[in-house]
């Protein structure tokens, strides 16, 4: 220990002996951290230069940028989605008019799951979480005067993500835009599906298959598009921790970079089209801390274990976000104020495009009002706070430097555990993350029944008579009979010849384990084929995965 660090521990002693005066005429708060003050000794064994470093530069601690938002802010990406193709475009147009930067798109659960709005399932779901996609007529009109050329656009779609990627590719070819020009992202995350939201069609191995075939036709086609998004989010959401979120997503991240290498492909040829997607929780602190860990155990994942060469195959791209778990049915309009702070925490954690959600999300889908709302919130942290101006800003604190490394040391000790389990596949299917999930989950719950952990509205400062909100939005319930007249349509009239010929060919190659489905999907997608249709081609020749723990 060196002589300050030596001097600093015995005014701790000093100080730690001063405070027990303090804490007997004020009692500390129940189920606080242990640890009440950090000061240099919790960082004395923190090599600068190999940990934290400078932004853009290995090992990204601190960005993955020279410069971050100085020189340009984050993409600012609200998720919208509703209704029919036609009210969802109005929404995107919207926002675009009022500063968004990027278009992120919700779909309905029928097409989560690969189902068309007139298959039975489907029954009372159409458009009403998402906007409803059954074919590549819906895609024409939902970016209608959206010009593909200029904007980026993310689609949170993970089972049937190459048939919505080829929706997208088409439209934009009808554009005159070329496929090379593209800009957006799919979620294409199946593995965080099995975990933690159920959105999956076919068993792991044939997605994975999807996943890698994906990679592969973007690199040589779609170059600037971002192949996978790399899920915490919804880990996050099902109840995980901070180092749960990360450790679990990079382990997911790792079986898709071995799948592509599997397959052939070099690690540098497609890691750097890899990103991640975030949550921004409500300890502002802790979320600081998780980013900037995420991005030193990548690098390290990257240059260590894969051997990567490329800067850009190390760097951790992440979009964020707000967390919609933490949303209050109670007292909506603090909401607000939530969402605020989860964006700070984004910015400083340095998220290269961000999503806040909007107050009413616990009640509805999120009112126009509602949603401008939540676009402000972005412009403001951005323009009027202060906290884009400088990189990292919160760099040198000692708690956040000490919960950093915690984080950090909490994900690898996961991430080995599930490499001797023989990786994030086998975890999954032993039920071990999910487990994990559960029980944390478990813990916060009965810590906020208790009252161990206050939610402000909902398990303290409740209010009596509170009025029930008002304007909610509303889906109408005849828009699934809409969506199904649209679809019985477009197939009285479209080639049924050329329909049956494409999906027979598309048969033909997923029996043949070597061939690439994309071209296949993108040709029947061209002749109109439904959603629907496609899936269930590829349903009858991978079957579909049933989900079963065995611990």
């Amino acid at each position: 220990m060196s002589t300050e660090h030596e001097k600093i521990q015995a005014e701790l002693a000093k100080y730690q002996a001063s405070v027990e005066k303090a804490v007997a005429r004020f009692p500390e708060r129940d189920h606080l951290p242990e640890q009440r003050l950090y000061t240099p000794l919790d960082i004395k064994d923190t090599d600068y230069a190999d940990e934290i470093s400078f932004p853009g530069v290995y090992p990204y601690t601190r960005g993955v940028q020279p410069t971050m938002y100085r020189g340009r802010f984050w993409t600012m990406r609200m998720y919208a989605g509703f209704s029919t193709a036609e009210e969802s475009n109005k929404r995107y147009r919207m926002l675009i008019e009022n500063g968004a930067t990027g278009l992120s798109c919700a779909f309905d659960l029928p097409t989560q799951i690969g189902y068309d709005s007139t298959d039975p399932i489907s029954e009372g779901e159409v458009g009403k979480v998402g906007v409803a996609i059954d074919s590549l007529a819906d895609m024409e009109v939902l970016f209608d005067k959206i010009d593909l050329g200029k904007v980026s656009t993310s689609m949170t779609i993970n089972a049937p993500a190459s048939v919505l990627l080829a929706m997208y590719i088409a439209v934009a070819e009808k554009q005159g835009v070329p496929a090379d020009q593209l800009r957006g992202t799919i979620q294409n995350d199946i593995l965080k599906e099995y975990a933690a939201r159920g959105t999956y069609i076919f068993p792991p191995r044939p997605s994975m298959r999807l996943i890698t075939n994906i990679f592969e036709y973007c690199s040589k086609n779609v170059p600037k598009w971002n192949t996978i998004s790399i899920s915490g989010y919804h880990i996050r959401e099902a109840g995980s921790t901070a180092a749960q979120e990360i450790a679990f997503t990079i382990a997911d991240g790792i079986a898709y970079c071995e799948a592509a290498i599997k397959a052939g492909l070099k690690i540098d040829d497609f890691a750097g089209r890899l990103s991640f997607f975030w949550n921004a929780h409500n300890n502002v602190l802790e979320e600081v801390a998780k980013f900037r860990a995420s991005r030193r155990i990548w690098a390290k994942v990257m240059k260590e274990r894969f051997h990567a060469e490329k800067d850009k195959s190390m760097k951790l791209r992440f979009h964020t976000q707000t967390a919609g778990s933490m949303l209050t049915a109670q007292q909506p309009n603090n909401n607000i104020v939530r969402v605020a702070l989860q964006t700070a925490a984004a910015v400083m954690g340095g998220t290269q495009s961000l999503h806040t959600n909007s107050r009413d999300e616990a009640l509805a889908l999120p009112t126009q009002e509602s949603v401008t709302i939540a676009l402000r919130t972005q412009q403001i942290v951005a323009y009027e706070s202060g906290l884009a101006d400088v990189i990292d800003p919160l760099a040198g604190s000692y708690y956040v430097e000490a919960m950093t490394n915690k984080i950090e040391a909490e994900a690898w000790d996961y991430i080995k555990k599930i490499d001797d389990m023989g990786g994030a596949v086998a975890a999954i299917e032993k039920g071990y993350i999910q487990k994990e999930i559960q029980d944390s989950a478990y813990k916060w719950q009965m810590d906020v029944e208790s009252g161990a952990r206050t939610i402000v509205g909902v398990n303290k400062f409740q209010m009596e008579n509170e009025e029930p909100p008002k304007d909610l939005l509303k889906v109408d319930e005849a828009v699934g009979e809409r969506q199904k007249a649209k679809v019985n349509e477009l197939k009285a009239k479209r080639d049924n010849e050329a329909v049956k010929a494409a999906l027979a060919d598309l048969k033909k190659a997923c029996q043949d384990e070597q061939e690439n489905l994309m071209p296949h999907i993108l040709a029947a997608v061209k002749t109109y084929a439904t959603l629907g249709e496609i899936c269930n081609v590829m349903r009858e020749v991978f079957g579909e995965y049933e989900a079963h723990v065995s611990l």
